[in-house]
């Protein structure tokens, strides 16, 4: 699911990068009240960065105060959308993302609730909580090429994700593209 500039800045970024800011994100799948899996994304605020008004897993930078990348995901999830920690289970941690628009290396993982989740929004980060149904999230006529504007390049074509009217693209994508390939090969 990366772009083709991306496949090319990446490989560049591997001999360039230096000292990227760490950071953890969770792709929280949960039944619904219906009892059917849902997977959790949310709607960035905007603001003057290179992710404003994206959509995104839950998750941030590491802290001074967190123990590893694990525990910086449940933090961040707790922040950003209410989920205490102990109600998920992490059950595996996905291939790192480095995103250099910002200096960032992004570990992935991927965790379950068996409980059905409330969610309270933190205001002043997320415009928006979504929740995907795991039937379109696993459907294949949901991938799609879209040419984007970005804080940093113009008019670029992105392969993307179409989730609840929501177009998901760049590093998100591909982690959820790497999500989706483990879900078909255990299905």
């Amino acid at each position: 699911m990366a772009p083709e500039f991306r496949v090319e800045e990446l490989r560049m970024a591997r001999i360039k990068k230096r000292n990227p800011k760490k950071a953890a994100v969770l792709a929280l799948f949960y039944p619904n009240e219906g009892q059917l899996t849902n997977l959790l994304l949310i709607l960035r605020k905007t603001y003057k960065g290179v992710h404003s008004n994206q959509i995104a897993l839950p998750g941030g930078k590491t802290e001074a105060s967190d123990f590893d990348l694990k525990e910086t995901a449940l933090r961040e999830t707790h922040e950003e959308v209410g989920v205490s920690p102990e109600k998920v289970t992490i059950i595996k941690s996905l291939s790192e993302v480095y995103i250099p628009p910002s200096n960032f290396e992004v570990q992935p993982y991927v965790g379950i609730s068996r409980s059905k989740l409330s969610f309270i929004r933190q205001e002043t980060e997320v415009e928006e909580i979504i929740e995907v149904a795991l039937t379109d999230f696993l459907d294949d006529s949901n991938i799609f090429h879209q040419k984007l504007s970005t804080s940093y390049a113009e008019n670029v074509e992105v392969p993307a994700f179409k989730l609840e009217g929501y177009t998901v693209w760049g590093a998100t994508a591909m982690m959820l593209s790497e999500i989706k390939e483990l879900l078909k090969q255990a299905l």
